[in-house]
């Protein structure tokens, strides 16, 4: 009859441990408690602004238009548009000016990089040279209200 009681405690501890049972005691001093990376600090720095070129027009060896989509450091599911302008100096194309195309983080990350997401970008080599934006809002919303510009002298200027 003592060895029935063993077999039973044995097996009732067996069913414990693997039913969850009562947790491990904790250890009493906080020196005692394993951690992941203990006495390590990790450091992450920022990570670049993800993004994406969406659209882009060349006019001879005047200007080289870009529209950069930006994506939200805070708010995944958010975005910027940026107007860059290129002059042509000296063999390669120098950066001018640029600006957002409405307020920054106030477009949709998916809709401006997927299908269809420039609804009018047009260019001119004219002087001021006129350029014109829409872009995709959503697929329901259809494309945003048209953004125009004018560039003078490489500088961009809201018209």
């Amino acid at each position: 009859m003592a060895s029935v009681a063993a077999t039973a405690t044995a097996v009732t501890a067996t069913i414990g441990a693997t039913a969850g049972g009562p947790p491990n005691p904790s250890p009493t001093t906080p020196q005692a408690r394993p951690t992941a990376g203990q006495g390590k600090e990790t450091q992450t720095e920022p990570q670049p602004a993800e993004r994406r070129r969406i659209a882009s027009s060349v006019l001879d060896e005047d200007f080289k238009f870009t529209l950069t989509a930006l994506r939200s450091r805070t708010d995944p599911l958010a975005a910027s548009v940026r107007l860059q302008v290129f002059t042509f100096d000296n063999g390669a194309w120098r950066e001018s000016d640029r600006a957002l195309v409405g307020k920054a983080d106030s477009w949709f990350w998916f809709p401006l990089t997927g299908r269809h997401a420039v609804c009018e970008f047009s260019t001119s080599g004219a002087d001021p040279a006129p350029v014109a934006v829409s872009v995709l809002i959503t697929p329901s919303i259809g494309c945003s209200p048209t953004d125009n510009f004018r560039i003078d002298n490489g500088q961009i200027v809201p018209a």
